[in-house]
């Protein structure tokens, strides 16, 4: 009697998956009558590591940590712990960015965003019927 295994590659040798290079910080945002208020958790960040840029309608904030090469390091296994932070934001258009402000103390990133004045529209034109 004769028994026949099928196998399949995927199966036989799983494969690792990549980790990504990049993890999202913890935030909060409180909305301010003038201001939104963002604080963004970045512990072994400090100021020269971080980036802020906008695209359109969104927020980009990105960390960096500084990268100690560490005698050790191969019994220590913290490459999961090193990852830089990345986080994007769909604020909309009612912010002001140009008066963005952002300070960082004690791993806390603070950002302060001033909303824009509503526009205020003009009555509507009076329509025109036509037929």
């Amino acid at each position: 009697m004769h028994t026949i295994i099928h196998r399949h590659q995927n199966q036989r040798f799983p494969v690792a998956k990549p980790q990504p290079d990049f993890r999202s910080p913890h935030h909060e945002c409180m909305d301010l009558p003038q201001t939104l208020k963002l604080a963004v958790y970045v512990p072994g960040v400090d100021a020269t590591g971080v980036e802020l840029t906008t695209q359109g309608p969104d927020l980009l904030v990105t960390a960096r940590k500084p990268h100690h090469v560490r005698v050790n390091w191969q019994a220590l296994h913290l490459e999961s712990a090193q990852r830089d932070y990345h986080l994007k934001l769909r604020l909309g258009t009612g912010y002001d960015f140009a008066n963005l402000r952002a300070s960082i103390a004690k791993g806390v990133l603070t950002i302060v965003l001033p909303k824009r004045p509503p526009v205020l529209v003009g009555p509507p034109a009076s329509e025109r019927r036509v037929a």
